[in-house]
């Protein structure tokens, strides 16, 4: 008997222990395996936006990109417009002369009714009224022929801008839209940069920041342009701006060679098909040096490894390496 009671009593200590085990294990599945409210982790918010920033300034090239296609455009349209003012004089011109030879052919009739015949304004319209009447054969068919041609190319080309003007302004218009979508999320990093540390957020916003060297001494037109680049270092950064207080980055490398009258365009992609291209191993101060592909950024060139840019909202203007992004080639302008 006490060897059974002996068994049953280390059975039920068995079991409670077993109880006690499970309890604790299930309890251990509720709970919180970190805090509730988790600080940021200062890797995820640098990349996050520095994310941000790049996604900016590709819509803001990309931008740049579709105005300067519009001032072309436009450039195209006051020319057919002239083309086609010039165009609409000669056909007063032509009209005044075939009614005036209607006139002459039909003198003495019902001329009253006659001029009501070729009246319309339209030119195409005016051109079918004067086919149906027997004087047509008789007057200038070859002119009436050659202007109707001209006049029918001129209206394909204006057609044709004006359907790719439209086309340009809904790109930008949708750029703007993305734009504003960037703005946004950039706003919401910048208020998670404000959560975290102020060290923490000082060590994303200065990252680079530490290269103090002075930029190789260069003269000429180069000279003049790396003087002017290193004088905006300091400034903002400002998405589809070219100064005087802030830029974005094709925006300070265009008005640093202005000031050597070299001219331009303000768009990243484009300035790099503005010159000739240049070896890494070659680059003198004043070249500009571009990134990312596609080419969204540009900077230039100060020597010792080193370039001035617009790099992005927090950074604005400031000195930072040559591989600080991923490089893709230089040109060097004039």
């Amino acid at each position: 008997m006490q060897g059974e009671r002996h068994l049953v009593l280390k059975g039920r200590k068995r079991l409670v222990t077993l109880l006690v085990g499970s309890a604790l294990v299930a309890g251990a599945g509720f709970m919180p395996s970190s805090p509730a409210s988790a600080e940021p982790d200062i890797q995820t918010v640098q990349a996050r936006v520095d994310r941000l920033y790049r996604e900016a300034e590709q819509a803001s090239e990309r931008y740049n990109d579709a105005r300067l296609q519009l001032q072309s455009l436009r450039r195209d349209l006051d020319l057919l417009q002239a083309d086609q003012g010039r165009q609409d004089q000669r056909l007063s011109v032509v009209r005044r002369q075939v009614q005036d030879s209607i006139i002459r052919q039909y003198e003495g009739q019902d001329l009253a009714a006659m001029s009501r015949v070729v009246v319309s304004d339209d030119p195409s319209r005016f051109l079918s009224q004067l086919s149906t009447m027997s004087a047509y054969n008789d007057m200038q068919d070859q002119l009436f022929d050659d202007y109707n041609t001209e006049l029918q190319s001129l209206k394909i080309r204006s057609d044709a801008t004006a359907k790719r003007a439209a086309q340009v302004a809904g790109i930008e218009k949708q750029l703007a839209s993305d734009k504003a979508s960037i703005d946004k999320k950039l706003s919401e990093a910048k208020a998670l940069l404000g959560e975290l540390q102020a060290k923490q957020r000082q060590e994303i916003l200065s990252r680079g920041s530490e290269i103090r060297t002075a930029p190789v001494p260069a003269s000429g037109r180069a000279g003049a342009a790396v003087a002017y680049a290193m004088a905006q270092v300091g400034k903002s950064y400002v998405y589809g701006a070219a100064g005087p207080s802030a830029f974005d980055c094709s925006g300070l490398t265009m008005m640093a060679w202005a000031q050597a009258g070299v001219s331009l365009p303000h768009s990243s992609s484009a300035q790099y098909s503005s010159g000739p291209h240049i070896a890494e191993s070659d680059l003198q101060p004043g070249d500009l040096v571009f990134y990312y592909s596609p080419i969204s950024h540009v900077g230039m060139y100060i020597g010792n490894g080193m370039i001035v840019n617009a790099e992005n909202p927090s950074a604005g203007v400031r000195v930072t390496s040559l591989h600080m992004m991923p490089y893709v080639g230089a040109v060097r302008p004039g």
